[in-house]
């Protein structure tokens, strides 16, 4: 949609190669921080500050990581259909879509170690 907003062909092979180490490492960061952010939220209660806290992490980790953070495998493949400075090449995209699968891990971790367990209203009841 936003191609044919913008008269550009409705499908463009990306030939913006994103490929580099560097930018392998910022889609870790971008996803990590990203997983970390909702999932320490959750865990500490704060359920309604997720969607304003997401928009405002990805908004700003555009600018902080090297990738533009994706952060999301749907994004990724999404932009591989676009041959503007936001799409990727095909070619990048299975190694993004592995630091992205990465950083998920990486995140949970984080939140495994900051939040040692789930809030407590958040622990079930025992059953008798």
């Amino acid at each position: 949609m936003a191609n044919a907003m913008f008269a550009e062909p409705l499908v463009a092979w990306s030939t913006h190669q994103r490929d580099a180490g560097n930018l392998l490492v910022g889609e870790v960061v971008a996803t990590a921080g990203l997983v970390a952010l909702i999932f320490g939220l959750l865990r500490s209660v704060r359920e309604s500050l997720v969607p304003a806290a997401v928009a405002a992490f990805i908004g700003s980790a555009y600018w902080f990581t090297s990738s533009t953070s994706f952060a999301n495998p749907a994004v990724t493949i999404g932009r591989a259909f676009t041959d503007t400075f936001a799409g990727i090449a095909p070619s990048s995209v299975a190694p993004f879509i592995a630091a992205q699968l990465l950083g998920g891990v990486v995140g949970l971790v984080v939140v495994a170690l900051v939040f040692k367990s789930p809030h407590p209203s958040r622990a079930k009841e025992p059953t008798p």
